[in-house]
């Protein structure tokens, strides 16, 4: 599954950690579309108004606009919960089972109803004098979506106005594929497409680090979550949220250009790891299924095509990677029982060129390695995380996601291919290489999440070419990639009734959902051959529900879980080839920010309390911590523009999922650090 806001926005946060204090605006009648009468009375309203005011805002926006949460308005919502399947009902037991998150039942009948008549009132439902009641077929009836029209998604298509040929510059596929060997830039997510995360870059060292000074930043203008990895290619820095992307100055933050992409239409989770880049063109997903190319030059929409289904519950989160003129992604999503895929389309026109299927036999119902004894729907098989790839033997890596329903793996016995899988795909085609099942029949939500660094003997100095993975089971392991043999397991977060099946009972379990490692993973060094790898560590009580119930497009978990109060965080050094502890820090809070190594003896790596820390590589002193201001869940990157290094962070809402006191809801923003003029 998908973490933190991931799990946040798909169940409508409606409550989020810390209460906050505005001046509500009353909609008025004039100002939204009228779709319905008496269902809620004034006072019912205004009592929810104050309740989401203090408890939900910070979130979900101060007029329910979305932000770090999904909007709880608009077309796209009031569809959403407009169906045979989902409807107002459906809406007042989601408020009512699962918020807040991490303490349900906090709040009474009452005021989860208050609630509901705030979100129902700001959607255009006129007030009545009767107070809304938890009555099934009371609720059913009301007709939230009157008016709304699903789009009509075949023509989904959008060419620029000015053409779709990009009239600025970027690094071809050459200079992609060697971008290891480029101490400059930061081509890819993780630096590089073997995903070493490793700058060669030394000017920033142990020795004059206490110097380093804040140099410039860059603010993103909204709550939406700050979990971007920045690209960084000739001085020119990308940088995005759900809807905003923007190419700045990578020395002095200035913005060179902005794009803001609106939905057209609905809308999943709200989370955006970055973009892809590649002769002039700037490629990303959206969370409404777009895949959209942008002019390097001036940020101009080159094309849009919708080539996922967010009605289904897809949704794009992941960087892409672009392979000569294929954009490689695929759709996040295993908790809505997608039928998981990852595709590759034309960097012309975004075209289909090939897709490969996740879960084959839950798409056909079953099969050998899922069973399904009770004929329920099944899928899973999402894709969020970044891709890594051994161009030598032309083997693109993918970390395959969860199965669904989530948590009772004994209603789909077997190993659930290919979920919690790496998958070796041939980028060119498409076509199955190997795989290799790492947490078969999961039970626990326990997605395998990244597939990198890889090594290769040639140039990292290693006995033999091993590919890294790690997921949110907690483990790091070393694969051999000649013979596919699992080379060490090393745990690098506390873990607990690992092999104790989850059951109606209940069990207490570690790590939790959000435990694990998330959408940054190691870090290579190479002058100690160490692999450096964030994580989280929290525990939490699993129970699978009695009764199953799949809504196309909705939230399929299967059970429930309720987090323990203890959460923390490490950072891990381990043996890249022994998988040996070398040394490890522990944090206060969970860490799942990016991870830098440098050649200055560094890594870097930052907090969801917003310190941004920088270890001695060898030992794991932290010989500085810088105080950001907000959490840092994003990218951390170093790079280098006029002959100076700077390093980048990404700064803001991270993941508004823990326990309170972890994070501090603020606008997102990229910061920029550097030693002082000489």
């Amino acid at each position: 599954m998908e973490c933190l806001v991931k799990k946040v926005t798909r169940l409508f946060v409606f409550i989020c950690v810390n209460s906050i204090t505005f001046v509500f605006t009353l909609m008025t009648a004039g100002a939204a579309e009228q779709f319905a009468s008496g269902t809620f009375t004034d006072s019912q309203f205004e009592a929810g108004a104050v309740i989401y005011a203090q408890s939900c805002a910070s979130c979900h926006g101060q007029n329910a606009e979305g932000g770090v949460a999904a909007a709880l308005t608009g077309p796209n919502f009031r569809r959403s919960y407009s169906s045979r399947d989902s409807d107002v009902e459906s809406l007042l037991n989601v408020i009512s089972d699962t918020m807040p998150p991490r303490q349900p039942d906090r709040l009474s009948e009452a005021e989860n109803l208050a609630v509901l008549a705030f979100v129902l009132g700001s959607n255009g439902v006129l007030a009545g004098t009767e107070a809304l009641k938890s009555q099934a077929s009371y609720l059913s009836a009301i007709p939230l979506a009157r008016g709304d029209q699903k789009p009509n998604i075949s023509k989904n298509f959008i060419e620029g106005d000015d053409g779709s040929v990009p009239s600025g510059s970027g690094p071809s596929f050459t200079e992609l594929l060697e971008a290891d060997k480029n101490s400059v830039d930061w081509l890819y997510h993780n630096q590089n497409y073997r995903g070493t995360r490793y700058s060669a870059l030394s000017q920033i060292n142990r020795s004059n680090i206490s110097d380093l000074v804040q140099v410039c930043a860059y603010q993103m203008g909204s709550m939406h979550t700050m979990q971007t990895g920045p690209i960084v290619s000739n001085g020119v820095m990308y940088v995005t949220n759900m809807t905003h992307t923007a190419a700045i100055d990578a020395a002095t933050c200035k913005r060179i250009w902005s794009y803001d992409w609106e939905a057209r239409d609905r809308t999943v989770w709200g989370n955006n790891r970055g973009v892809a880049i590649k002769d002039g063109y700037v490629v990303r997903g959206t969370n409404d299924g777009y895949l959209l190319a942008l002019d390097s030059f001036d940020g101009k929409l080159l094309w849009a095509r919708q080539v996922a289904d967010p009605w289904l519950g897809e949704t794009f989160t992941m960087p892409p990677m672009i392979y000569e003129d294929l954009i490689l992604i695929g759709p996040a999503g295993s908790e809505n029982a997608i039928s998981g895929w990852v595709g590759a389309f034309s960097l012309s026109d975004g075209s289909l060129v090939w897709k490969f299927e996740t879960v084959p036999e839950a798409a056909a119902g079953g099969g050998p390695t899922w069973g399904n004894p009770e004929n329920i729907p099944l899928g899973g098989g999402a894709v969020w995380t970044p891709l890594s790839l051994d161009y030598e033997m032309k083997e693109l890596y993918v970390a395959v996601s969860n199965p669904a329903p989530d948590l009772p793996a004994y209603l789909r016995p077997g190993d659930n291919l290919y979920t919690n899988n790496i998958v070796a795909l041939n980028p060119e085609d498409g076509k199955l290489i190997w795989h290799k099942s790492l947490v078969p029949n999961d039970d626990h939500d326990w997605d395998l999440t990244q597939v990198s660094p890889v090594l290769k003997s040639n140039l990292d100095n290693t006995k033999n070419d091993l590919v890294a993975t790690v997921g949110k089971d907690g483990v790091l392991r070393a694969i051999d990639l000649e013979s596919k043999s699992t080379i060490y397991e090393t745990e690098i977060t506390t873990r607990l009734n690992a092999d104790v099946p989850v059951t109606r009972e209940g069990v207490i379990a570690c790590p939790g959902v959000f435990g694990g490692v998330l959408w940054n993973g190691p870090a290579y060094v190479p002058s100690e051959h160490l692999l450096v790898t964030p994580a989280i560590d929290y525990c939490a009580r699993f129970s699978a529900a009695r009764v199953i119930e799949h809504v196309p497009g909705r939230l399929y978990m299967g059970g429930d879980v309720a987090p323990m109060e203890d959460q923390s965080g490490w950072l891990t050094a381990v043996g890249a080839e022994s998988g040996e502890l070398w040394w490890k820090y522990h944090s206060p809070a969970p860490m799942v920010s990016g991870v830098t190594s440098t050649e200055g003896g560094l890594v870097v790596a930052g907090e969801l309390t917003g310190n941004l820390l920088f270890l001695d590589a060898s030992t794991g002193e932290v010989l500085r911590q810088i105080d950001t201001g907000a959490p840092l869940g994003g990218g951390v990157v170093s790079y280098s523009a006029m002959g100076k290094q700077y390093i980048a962070v990404s700064s803001g809402n991270a993941m508004m999922t823990f326990k309170t006191g972890h994070e501090t809801s603020r606008e997102g923003s990229i910061i920029v650090y550097s030693l002082p003029k000489q």
